[in-house]
């Protein structure tokens, strides 16, 4: 049975990143930027349903203004869970872009990468982070730099949240906690030494995935220019721990 479900899952989502690359080819280039998040979006919900991953959406989410979302990170699944809430252009490591397929995709929609062990990585970052702000839109960051088995959250590097205090960006928390049915699980957690490809076995043969994407309240910008960027990034790491934790 997990081979069954695993050849239609795969020959599905193989069909939907076809069409992925395709619209970034030939659509992208002639459409606004409001028509490819909305595509951005719809995209991402197909790809969650395709896997298989029930999602569960808790708290208000910014979609009215630019907004810095910051989240613990668990799986490449993180980008597509708040994409199918709202087209989000994620800051994400160099190695991310030679993935096979999923890396032409996600940089194809605006992805801004970071050259981890760079100087001038951060700050290069931190510019293309304002560039997107300018423009309306949000950037979700993973400030634990790596990913984690979901139930629990590693130490928040700080760098980054001084790209939104010093455009007076609002930063919003998310908690993302991971389910094999009812059950608390780091199954598709992808961490240590698996590839890309054993993690989507693990997701694609089994059923069960349930993905709950809770939104804290909102960090103030006013307050965050007062406090810095180290007391913020704890402040939205405390929110997010809490967050995680909740049921276990």
């Amino acid at each position: 049975m997990k081979i069954v479900r695993f050849s239609w899952r795969l020959v599905a989502l193989l069909c939907l990143v076809l069409i992925g690359l395709v619209l970034l080819a030939f659509l992208f280039p002639i459409i606004n930027q409001a028509r490819r998040q909305k595509i951005n979006q719809c995209w991402s919900r197909c790809l969650l349903f395709l896997c298989g991953v029930q999602t569960c959406y808790y708290g208000s989410q910014i979609k009215d203004r630019p907004i810095l979302m910051v989240l613990n990170h668990v799986s490449w699944l993180d980008i597509f869970v708040i994409s199918a809430a709202r087209s989000t252009v994620f800051v994400a490591k160099s190695e991310v872009r030679q993935w096979p397929v999923l890396g032409w995709l996600v940089a194809g929609v605006g992805t801004i990468f970071i050259e981890r062990g760079q100087r001038q990585a951060i700050k290069q970052v931190a510019e293309q982070m304002k560039t997107t702000f300018a423009q309306n839109q949000a950037v979700g960051l993973f400030p634990e730099g790596t990913t984690s088995d979901g139930l629990g959250v590693q130490d928040f590097h700080t760098s980054l949240f001084q790209a939104a205090i010093s455009t007076a960006i609002d930063i919003q928390p998310v908690a993302l906690r991971f389910y094999d049915g009812s059950q608390r699980s780091a199954r598709v957690a992808f961490v240590g030494q698996q590839s890309l490809l054993q993690n989507v076995w693990l997701l694609l043969s089994q059923s069960g995935t349930r993905i709950e994407c809770d939104f804290l309240p909102v960090l103030a910008h006013i307050h965050n220019a007062e406090q810095g960027r180290v007391a913020t990034a704890q402040q939205a790491q405390q929110a997010i721990v809490d967050a995680v934790l909740k049921g276990l």
